[in-house]
């Protein structure tokens, strides 16, 4: 029924495949228009009205390394560095 259709981004001038899947799904949400704009200007367009998030550096409390976090971290709580944390995760599993 759909068929893979290429477009050139507004933004960019780029090409890009518009697939048959997401043409499927863009029906089924109701939508009528078609993608003006490729993923890559899509991501930086969302992404440009989200303010900049503020990270804090902390020691991880299992292996000691630096590691940084999106938020203020407490004397009373242990914090974990990204590789900790997922491990503790795939533990508790």
């Amino acid at each position: 029924m759909y068929e893979d259709k290429t477009l050139i981004c507004k933004e960019c001038g780029a090409e890009f495949v518009f697939t048959a899947g997401e043409q499927e799904f863009y029906a089924s949400k109701g939508f009528v228009n078609e993608p003006q704009r490729c993923k890559a200007c899509r991501a930086a367009r969302k992404n440009a009205a989200k303010p900049e998030r503020e990270m804090f550096t902390a020691t991880c409390a299992a292996c000691g390394k630096e590691a940084r976090v999106p938020f203020k971290p407490r004397e009373d709580r242990p914090v974990y560095c990204s590789e900790c944390f997922a491990k503790m995760k795939e533990e508790e599993a």
